[in-house]
């Protein structure tokens, strides 16, 4: 993910965590969905369970890493975004959801991306 616009590099952040996902097994429902309160990077399945996936790219640690990235008020939009898609998607409403983060540095893809399964609760 060298080079780029900071928009080229998240979309290829976004890329190689949905790859990396689909070979653990999971299944992409949707990417970048977007609604007027937030967007959710990746939707996937894993088995039963619709998984809301926030990808992260840090170039740079100075001011925090990826995972340190998701305050407080930026989760708050990722779980208002999730139940407004699980609204609009009534076929997954009734499915076990849970949220996921990829963490992605500057020397991926040289190793596996930082996959931080029910990162936090809503």
């Amino acid at each position: 993910m060298q080079g780029g616009t900071a928009g080229e590099r998240g979309r290829q952040a976004e890329a190689l965590a949905c790859r990396y996902l689909q070979q653990q097994g999971l299944r992409l429902i949707s990417q970048n969905w977007r609604c007027r309160r937030g967007e959710l990077d990746l939707v996937m399945l894993d088995g039963h369970t619709v998984v809301f996936v926030e990808v992260r790219y840090r170039r740079h640690t100075a001011w925090g890493g990826a995972i340190e990235s998701i305050d407080w008020r930026k989760r708050q939009r990722l779980v208002i975004a999730a139940q407004l898609f699980l609204q609009r998607e009534s076929r997954w409403a009734n499915s076990p959801c849970r949220f996921d983060v990829i963490a992605l540095g500057r020397d991926q893809p040289a190793r596996p991306p930082d996959w931080i399964r029910n990162a936090f609760d809503s």
